[in-house]
């Protein structure tokens, strides 16, 4: 079951990255879009805690969440300034490889046990995650700021890795999954509209109706993934997830008419190999 869970998380991951990928371009701000699917999905996990049951609220479960929403959030507006400085055909795969970081601390701080089939199913979806994204280099004479471009794609590589480490430790002591999102998304959204205060970028009805579309999957996909976590193997968990870079591919060659490259292929075929692995 926890695998299904991962799977839901990767498909609803890659449906709103391809959100983010249709809307580029349209004059709308991603940092107010991530702010309305913030806020939207706030106000779900909250109807819904109100609806059920919220367990305790402790101090320590509140921080860890919002320190999720917050790295999230900071993950991806950095992840968007990489993609402005340097090439975009390393910037998504090096980003995709920051798994390896809740993967090894699953291994290392919460022992988990690996067996070397499921570590190389694990590899193999690691790797077709990276070739997966990967697209030829732009044409020579393109801007190119390296420096300013190395340190966004690490700030966004640590803020994915220490995240996916955030949400294992929610999942290893237990703490009450509501409590946890709803203070990520409350997090999350403090933290984008200072951005957006910062940046003045215009407001436009477009951001609100697509962040409210794309709040609504993230509950979802977060709901799932936090279930993966807590009843399955993490180090198996994060990499399902980081192949929602699948999603994105298959929904542009169906909306854009992109063909799928060989060496695409060729990374699906291993994802599909490395998921039936970590089965065995």
């Amino acid at each position: 079951m926890w695998a299904l869970a991962a799977v839901v998380t990767m498909m609803c991951f890659g449906i709103n990255n391809f959100i983010f990928k249709l809307t580029a371009g349209k004059n709308v701000s991603k940092v107010h879009m991530q702010f309305f699917f913030y806020v939207v999905a706030f106000l779900l996990m909250l109807t819904y805690g109100l609806m059920t049951s919220i367990g305790t609220v402790q101090l320590v479960p509140v921080l860890i969440g919002a320190m999720i929403g917050i790295l999230n959030a900071n993950g991806n507006i950095q992840m968007a300034k990489a993609f402005e400085k340097g090439p975009a055909s390393l910037t998504s795969p090096l980003i995709s490889t920051n798994a390896i970081v809740p993967i090894l601390s699953a291994a290392i701080i919460f022992h988990e046990e690996i067996t070397l089939l499921q570590w190389g199913g694990i590899l193999l979806m690691m790797f077709s995650a990276v070739v997966i994204q990967y697209t030829p280099a732009a044409a020579k004479g393109a801007a190119v700021q390296y420096k300013s471009w190395l340190f966004h794609v690490a700030l966004s590589f640590s803020s994915f890795g220490v995240l996916g480490i955030l949400m294992k430790t929610s999942t290893h002591h237990h703490y009450d999954t509501i409590v946890v999102l709803m203070s990520m998304y409350a997090g999350g959204a403090i933290y984008l509209f200072i951005m957006s205060l910062l940046q003045k970028e215009e407001w436009h009805a477009l951001e609100a109706k697509w962040g409210a579309v794309i709040g609504t999957i993230s509950v979802v996909g977060y709901s799932s993934y936090f279930f993966a976590l807590s009843t399955g193997i993490a180090s198996i968990v994060f990499p399902i997830v980081s192949l929602s870079c699948l999603v994105v591919v298959v929904a542009s060659c169906y909306v854009y008419k992109e063909r799928l490259k060989f060496y695409q292929l060729a990374g699906i075929m291993a994802a599909i190999v490395g998921i039936v692995l970590t089965k065995i």
